[in-house]
């Protein structure tokens, strides 16, 4: 991970519309053209029906023409580490794989990287349906 995709992340976390939760969360996938997509949680009055942070960073991608996810960054306040929920993985899982690195960060960086495979073991992906 580099600094523009922590500052990114961080910049989508600040622009967060999420006046149920108060919990604001940036992402920040890096397709395989090497650019950057960001994206904030997005919440609605028909709560849970919102976006989360990872998955308006892999709409904005897919609208940018992109179907490969390279390395995630997430981000969100507080000390606790912040992992993405389990429709976000599965969301990631559909256009990455398991080696891809996701970044689990604060404000001040990154607390933790692990791979999507150890966020989601025994995935099912696209590959299972060709």
């Amino acid at each position: 991970m580099n600094q523009t995709m922590l500052d990114l992340a961080c910049t989508a976390m600040a622009a967060a519309y999420a006046p149920y939760s108060k919990f604001q969360v940036g992402a920040v996938v890096k397709g395989a053209n090497g650019k950057l997509y960001a994206g904030c949680n997005v919440e609605n009055a028909a709560y849970p029906e919102g976006w989360c942070a990872e998955t308006s960073a892999i709409a904005a991608m897919v609208a940018d023409g992109e179907t490969h996810i390279a390395e995630v960054t997430v981000v969100s306040p507080g000390a606790a580490l912040v992992t993405p929920c389990g429709g976000c993985r599965q969301r990631l899982r559909e256009f990455a794989d398991d080696a891809t690195l996701v970044h689990l960060c604060g404000a001040e960086g990154v607390r933790r990287t692990v791979t999507l495979g150890e966020l989601l073991p025994l995935s099912f992906g696209p590959e299972a349906l060709r």
